[in-house]
């Protein structure tokens, strides 16, 4: 991936990314060319030399026994919004600007390993499941399961582990722009309010790095 200098975060931000991930897509490239499946992981730091992303798929997707050629890469999103020009007080100076795109982005790369084993999903998806529970006025919990039909569900999937190797991550925040563009595309973002562009008005404001100065 492309990463300018500008764009490039941190590993506490990266850190952050990868604990607070939502659905990510797992690439494979196998005898049958690249195949894809969107995932929710779950960051397991201390697994591994460099930690783990661990999820679970259907049994019934053939993914998880195809052979895989090299690495797997697991492609992770956070917020993301158009950028419109107009958000730039340099425009009306010269209008020599353009619209762009603010996203974060991960692309984490690593050995795939197959967990066949139900106590093994079993405890991914409590994991999962608790992550996304937790802000729950009346939380699930996998114990709220008849046992039987839990054991049948189990069945039905395997576990998937990415051991990392290597993470390369984006963050392309306007931190490019002089200080009154990136104060305007916050102040643009937080007025619109579309899907996402109030999370990514405070990633702009969060890697600013004109804020300590200005």
């Amino acid at each position: 991936m492309w990463i300018p200098k500008n764009f490039l975060p941190d590993d506490a931000a990266v850190h952050e990314l990868l604990t607070h991930q939502g659905a990510s897509d797992l690439v494979t490239m196998t005898d049958q060319g690249l195949v894809s499946t969107v995932l929710p992981f779950e960051y397991a730091p201390t697994a591994g030399e460099h930690g783990a992303l661990i999820g679970h798929m259907a049994r019934a997707n053939d993914h998880w026994s195809r052979p895989v050629q090299g690495e797997a890469m697991v492609i992770v999103r956070g917020p993301e919004a158009y950028v419109t020009p107009t958000w730039y007080p340099t425009k009306a100076e010269h209008h020599r600007a353009v619209p762009t795109w603010n996203y974060i982005t991960a692309h984490v790369y690593g050995d795939l390993v197959v967990h066949d084993d139900p106590d093994w999903v079993e405890d991914q998806i409590r994991r999962l499941t608790g992550r996304h529970e937790a802000d729950s006025a009346e939380p699930w919990s996998v114990d709220q399961a008849p046992e039987k039909f839990l054991k049948g569900q189990l069945r039905g999937v395997v576990g998937i582990e990415v051991l990392i190797s290597r993470v390369e991550a984006k963050f392309k925040l306007s931190q490019n722009q002089p200080a009154k563009n990136i104060e305007g595309v916050i102040a643009g973002l937080e007025d619109r309010s579309r899907a996402d562009d109030a999370a990514v008005a405070a990633a702009v404001h969060a890697h600013n790095p004109h804020r300590a100065t200005s």
